[in-house]
């Protein structure tokens, strides 16, 4: 029987060989080590890491990842057995009585704006069918975060301490000095976001922000960083005209109300804009038509690519990797980690 050597096979292989030092010994010096030979020419060991690094470092971060998911749910099965036991109930239903019952309501206006705002996204068919569906989600996203908020509790009374050991590649090293800043500057968790107000997962990923940096009120900061992308061409000048509110130390109501319009963002619409939130208009117009900020908002784009960022949104949580309008259990999950490590405020 032939043996075939897929992709996941493969990856796993290259990482015994290079990202597991345990499985695979590891020679002292790399540099002087052949990995292969022919004729009187050599490929050391350290050539061949260095081509291969970025991968092999997506492959440590994926099972670092896997490692790690996997030990969250271990903990929270065996908190939740144990609280279980203690109260006497079976797992089923104590998640009945401290999840599903306590769940908040999905109301019918809650049911209405998410149609309304969706709308070019859902698919046609018999109304009451759709606010069944729409219902359906939002009742899941409910029952989702109070199961979340719920196994949280859980851990803090048993002062769960996560010590799996971290991979160098875990974190990028990101200035949090550079850029916007909501919160406080010296805040022990920073969240650097690399965004694009024409960005549809950008604008969703707002309110969830805005969660976060209640929940954390004191410990956590966000910075905004500009990544307009190629695909959004209306996005650079917004970023610009975000720049010039930010001299009328209005940076943060302007971000907030052309991702609220977005993707309305005509040069006019920017104008306007500025004008709903009283800003100085002739000094705002003057600003925005030079292009004064053209270079700081492509010097951001470049440093988005340098750490590596390609997509939007992309977070940096103390350097830590997050892609995506992830959902808030996303965020509180890797902030819970960082504050652990971190000597808290007073």
């Amino acid at each position: 029987m032939r043996f075939k050597l897929t992709l996941p096979a493969l990856h796993f292989f290259l990482f015994l060989l290079f990202a597991g030092p345990s499985l695979a010994q590891e020679p002292a010096d790399r540099t002087s080590t052949p990995a292969a030979r022919f004729g009187d020419q050599a490929i050391t060991l350290e050539e061949l890491y260095r081509a291969t690094e970025k991968e092999l470092n997506q492959i440590e971060l994926q099972r670092h990842e896997l490692l790690e998911q996997k030990l969250d749910q271990m903990i929270s099965q065996r908190l939740l057995d144990g609280e279980a036991k203690r109260r006497g109930l079976s797992v089923e239903r104590l998640l009945d009585e401290e999840v599903n019952r306590k769940a908040p309501k999905v109301s019918d206006e809650e049911v209405k704006d998410f149609i309304a705002k969706n709308q070019g996204r859902l698919s046609a068919g018999d109304d009451g069918e759709l606010r069944l569906r729409v219902w359906d989600y939002l009742r899941g996203q409910k029952v989702t975060q109070q199961r979340s908020d719920y196994v949280r509790t859980l851990w803090n009374k048993a002062g769960v301490k996560v010590l799996l050991p971290e991979p160098a590649a875990a974190r990028v090293q990101v200035d949090s000095r550079k850029g916007f800043v909501l919160g406080p500057k010296d805040a022990p968790v920073a969240i650097v976001e690399f965004s694009d107000f024409q960005c549809p997962f950008c604008k969703a990923v707002v309110p969830t922000l805005k969660q976060v940096m209640a929940e954390y009120k004191g410990k956590v900061k966000l910075v905004f960083r500009d990544f307009p992308l190629d695909i959004h061409p209306l996005a650079p000048k917004a970023h610009e005209a975000a720049r010039c509110a930010a001299e009328q130390q209005k940076f943060w109501e302007y971000h907030d109300l052309l991702f609220e319009r977005s993707p309305n963002l005509s040069l006019p619409e920017l104008k306007q804009y500025a004008a709903d939130l009283k800003l100085v208009g002739a000094s705002f117009a003057k600003c925005l038509d030079s292009g004064k900020y053209r270079q700081a908002v492509a010097d951001d784009v470049q440093e988005a690519a340098r750490l590596g960022a390609s997509g939007t949104p992309t977070f940096f949580i103390n350097g830590r990797l997050l892609v995506g309008a992830q959902p808030l259990t996303a965020f509180q999950k890797v902030i819970d980690a960082e504050l652990t490590k971190t000597p808290q405020p007073k």
